[in-house]
C-alpha cells in the first residue's frame, strides 16, 4: 500500500472528493482516505505522481510518505497544530460577536445603552453592525475559501454550507441596510432595522462552527498520541565501535553489520544479533511479555526494547524503517488509512448530503416564497435549513471512534492492522490469550512458595540470600518479597550467574 499525506482537506466530503478522484485512475484497486490523520492508503500499479496530480486536480494537496517533502512535515503531522489556531480564531469571535450582540439584540430588545452617536440613528446602528460582522466573516475567511473552492471544483463541502448561510444573511442585510438609508422617516428604517437585519446570525453562524471545529480539533489531536508515544520508543543514539572505541552516534547513522553495545539500563537502538555478553532484555513494549527475556550469544534483540542486566555487544542485522519498531509504527499507520465497513457507508452518504441539503434549502426558500411570504422570512428559513446541516458529525464520529479506538489499544500494546479488524472486535465473546503480560501488572510478583522439607520461611532466606547478589528482574521480585517478610539473607561465596540457567553460589 503506498501511503499519501493530504492537506486542505475540512470535512468527510472532501475526504469522498479525493477518494473519488483517485479511485478513478487507471491502476488503482482501492483508495481510502482518512480525515482524522489526513492520510491516504492507495493499492495498485498507478505511478504515485499521477495519484498526486488526480489530488491537486480535486483542490486538495498531496504528498507520499516517505519523500523529503513528507519527511520534513512529518513531526508537524503528528503535532497538534490546528488546536491553537482555531482557539485564537474562536476567541477574536467571541470577542466581537458579544459587541455585535450588544448593538443589534442588547440595545432592541433589551434596551441596553448605546453612545449618544448612535442614539435614534438607525443607520449609524445598522453600519457598525455591518463592520462587526464583517471582522468576523475576515477571522474565519478559511470557511468561505475552502468552501467557494468546493464550489469551483463541482464538490461542494461542509464548508460551503457555512459560506452559504453566513454570506447570504450578510448580503440580504447589506441589501436592506442601503434601503434603509431611503426609508421615508425613521419609524419605517427602524421597522427594517428591527425585522430585517440578520448581520448577528452571518457572525453567529461562523463562531458556533468554529466551537464544533475546536472540538474536532482537540479529538484529532488527542488520537495521534499513541502513534506519537510510539515513536517516542525509539531510541535516539547508539554507542557503536569504531576501530574499536566506543562512540556515540544519532541512530540513524548507524548501518547493517555496524557494532554496537548495550549496557543496563539503556535502551537497544537498532535489531540485531548478540556476539558477545548476555543481559535480560526487557521486550514488554513490542510483545506483552512481562518477563525479561535471557539474551546470549546468537540471540536476536529489537530496537526499543530494554536492557535490565548484563553487557552485551550486538551485531546490527535490521536499521531504519526495517526494524521490528518501524514496522509496528507502519501497522498503526496504515490501520488509520483503511476504513471500517461503517467508514464506507459514511463517506458515501456525506458525498451526496452536501448537494442535497443545498437543494433542500433552495426548495424551501421558493416554498415560502409561493406562499407568499416576506424575502427576509424566506431567506432566513432557507439559512436555517443550511445552518442546521452544517456539523460534519456524520463524517467525523465514525473515524473519531475508530482511530480513538486504535489508540487506546495501541497504548495498551494492543494494534489493529485495519480497521475492519476494530470493528470485528466489538462483536466477540471469547478471547484466548497467550501472554502473560496482557492479563497482569507487567512485572513478577511471588504468588506462592512450596517447600519441600524445609520450613517457607527456611527457602525464601536461602533464596533471598542467593538472588540478592543478581540484577536480574525474577531476583528482584524475590528480594522484595523477602524485604517485604524481613528475612535475613545469609552471606554467600563462590557466586555465578549462568545466562539462560540460572544461578549458583555457596553457603
Amino acid at each position: 500500500m503506498k501511503q499519501f499525506d493530504v492537506g486542505g482537506m475540512s470535512c468527510a466530503a472532501c475526504s469522498a472528493r479525493v477518494e473519488k478522484a483517485v479511485s478513478q485512475l487507471d491502476g488503482v484497486s482501492s483508495c481510502s482516505v482518512s480525515l482524522l490523520t489526513n492520510s491516504m492508503g492507495v493499492e495498485g500499479t498507478a505511478d504515485p505522481a499521477e495519484i498526486i496530480k488526480a489530488v491537486e486536480n480535486a483542490g486538495y494537496t498531496a504528498a507520499e510518505k516517505g519523500s523529503k517533502k513528507e519527511k520534513s512535515q512529518a513531526s508537524d503531522n503528528l503535532k497538534d497544530t490546528e488546536s491553537p489556531k482555531i482557539l485564537k480564531r474562536l476567541i477574536a469571535s467571541i470577542g466581537f460577536l458579544l459587541v455585535l450582540m450588544y448593538f443589534s439584540m442588547g440595545h432592541m430588545m433589551l434596551g441596553l445603552p448605546l453612545p449618544p452617536f448612535f442614539e435614534g440613528n438607525c443607520v449609524a446602528i445598522g453600519l457598525a453592525q455591518l463592520l462587526l460582522a464583517a471582522i468576523v466573516m475576515v477571522i474565519n475567511q478559511k470557511f468561505f475559501i475552502s468552501g467557494f473552492k468546493g464550489v469551483i471544483h463541482r464538490a461542494p463541502n461542509m464548508d460551503t454550507l457555512v459560506a452559504l448561510g453566513s454570506a447570504a444573511s450578510f448580503i440580504y442585510s447589506t441589501v436592506m441596510l442601503f434601503l434603509m438609508t431611503a426609508a421615508p422617516d425613521s419609524a419605517t428604517a427602524m421597522d427594517y432595522m428591527m425585522n430585517n437585519l440578520y448581520f448577528e446570525s452571518a457572525a453567529m453562524i461562523l463562531t458556533l462552527i468554529t466551537v464544533g471545529k475546536l472540538l474536532e480539533a482537540l479529538s484529532k489531536g488527542r488520537t495521534t498520541d499513541a502513534l506519537k508515544s510510539l515513536m517516542d520508543l525509539a531510541p535516539k543514539t547508539a554507542t557503536v565501535l569504531i576501530d574499536g572505541k566506543e562512540t556515540t552516534v544519532p541512530v540513524d547513522q548507524v548501518k547493517k553489520g555496524d557494532i554496537f553495545v548495550v549496557r543496563p539500563g539503556e535502551s537497544i537502538p537498532v535489531d540485531g544479533v548478540v556476539i558477545e555478553g548476555s543481559a535480560a532484555v526487557d521486550e514488554s513494549a513490542l510483545t506483552g511479555e512481562s518477563v525479561p527475556v535471557d539474551k546470549t550469544d546468537g540471540s536476536a534483540v529489537s530496537a526499543a526494547t530494554i536492557n535490565k542486566s548484563g553487557f552485551i555487544k550486538c551485531e546490527a542485522s535490521r536499521v531504519g524503517e526495517d526494524t521490528t519498531l518501524a514496522q509496528i509504527i507502519k501497522t498503526v499507520s496504515d490501520a488509520a488509512a483503511t476504513k471500517a465497513p461503517i467508514a464506507k457507508i459514511a463517506d458515501k452518504v456525506s458525498g451526496v448530503f452536501v448537494p442535497v441539503v443545498i437543494g433542500i434549502a433552495a426548495i424551501t426558500f421558493i416554498v415560502w416564497m409561493l406562499v407568499g411570504a416576506p424575502v427576509g422570512t424566506a431567506i432566513t428559513r432557507a439559512v436555517s435549513v443550511l445552518v442546521i446541516s452544517c456539523p460534519c458529525a456524520l463524517g467525523l464520529a465514525t473515524p473519531v471512534a475508530i482511530m480513538v479506538g486504535s489508540g487506546v489499544g495501541a497504548k495498551h500494546g494492543i494494534l489493529f492492522k485495519t480497521a475492519e479488524s476494530l470493528e470485528e472486535t466489538g462483536k466477540l465473546k471469547i478471547i484466548a490469550l497467550d501472554k502473560t503480560g496482557t492479563v497482569t501488572k507487567g512485572e513478577p510478583v511471588v504468588t506462592d512458595i512450596k517447600p519441600n522439607g524445609i520450613t517457607a520461611d527456611e527457602l525464601l532466606s536461602l533464596a533471598y540470600s542467593l538472588e540478592k547478589m543478581s540484577e536480574h528482574p525474577l531476583s528482584k521480585a524475590i528480594n522484595s518479597y523477602a524485604e517485604e517478610k524481613n528475612i535475613n539473607a545469609s552471606a554467600v561465596k563462590k557466586f555465578k550467574n549462568l545466562p539462560g540457567s540460572g544461578l549458583s553460589a555457596e553457603l
